[in-house]
């Protein structure tokens, strides 16, 4: 087995290096003057098992780059099978074609990806279970819920806590985690207005009273998160927390975040999070190492994966 990392979250390949014993490949992945991706495999991989961990994450294009170039190098240098880990799948929002002339780039990434040289790939929680079919090879999609459930555990009482999906599309991952736990389920019925706003409209359930956790897999602006929070105290709720798989928060969402009343914003270390994430008062981060260490060890002994699910 060989672990290659990019530039987009090396903390994370180093702590699935370490859960696996096991030192990352020397691969140097560097910038030309005009910004073109360079890299050298600085070790022999000839008929190995490589793993490529990179999530596509700010700055997507340049990351998605580095993956590509990397699963070439790979391929190039006689790699026996190369395997994507990618955390965070960029571009996976555009999944189908909302209006016309309209692209779908999670089938074009995929595409992508495959054409580079990738046998399979590994990531978690895709924001569409379909964009598992955009691809000819496997995929084997991991869900962040069993770490959020042992962490649940560990920081609230379950018997006054209520799942919440901040919006209709998410009702299906919501209601997974509201069963793990035996919580009951609310949904925020939102209206977005357009890309980047979203306008809380009613609450589906009865918080009153209740520990709110709102359940999502990707926060970007944060809007929708400080709308809901808002929402949800309004109609009785005791306080309101978030877990979500990607905290990609661009722009201003984490002093959005920090400025509004939820109690905490509980992201993995999918995404590499920012200087401002880590000092933010009310975000903290859980890690997903362990979890797609043990995947990793799973595909290279040939080992089921799906146990993970559960």
């Amino acid at each position: 087995m060989k672990l290659i990392s990019g530039n987009a979250n090396r903390p994370l390949a180093e702590a699935i290096a370490a859960y696996l014993g096991q030192p990352l490949t020397k691969c140097m992945v560097r910038r030309f003057a005009d910004m073109e991706v360079f890299v050298e495999i600085q070790e022999n991989v000839r008929g190995q098992d490589v793993f490529i961990i990179q999530p596509t994450s700010f700055p997507t294009n340049d990351h998605l780059m580095e993956l590509l170039i990397i699963i070439d190098a790979a391929r190039r240098a006689s790699a026996r099978r190369i395997t994507a880990v990618v955390p965070y799948f960029g571009y996976a929002r555009q999944d189908r074609k909302p209006g016309p002339r309209t692209p779908i780039t999670a089938k074009l990434v995929a595409n992508m990806i495959e054409r580079a040289g990738a046998d399979r790939v590994l990531t978690i929680d895709l924001h569409a279970g379909q964009i598992q079919g955009f691809f000819d090879i496997p995929v084997d999609n991991l869900y962040a819920a069993p770490v959020m459930v042992q962490d649940l555990k560990r920081h609230y009482d379950l018997e006054n806590v209520m799942v919440v999906s901040p919006d209709v599309g998410g009702v299906v991952r919501a209601r997974a985690l509201a069963k793990r736990i035996g919580a009951q389920l609310a949904i925020v019925d939102k209206r977005r207005e357009r890309p980047g706003e979203s306008e809380v409209m009613n609450i589906i359930g009865d918080v009153k009273g209740h520990s709110c956790i709102l359940i999502d897999d990707i926060v970007d602006s944060g809007g929708t998160l400080c709308n809901a929070a808002e929402a949800l105290l309004d109609q009785g709720a005791r306080e309101v927390s978030a877990y979500i798989t990607h905290g990609v928060l661009s722009g201003g969402a984490v002093a959005r975040i920090s400025a509004s009343p939820l109690k905490e914003l509980v992201i993995t270390d999918s995404i590499q999070p920012t200087e401002a994430v880590r000092v933010a008062s009310n975000i903290r981060v859980i890690s997903v190492a362990e979890l797609l260490g043990e995947a990793v060890q799973r595909t290279a002994d040939e080992r089921s994966v799906s146990s993970l699910f559960y």
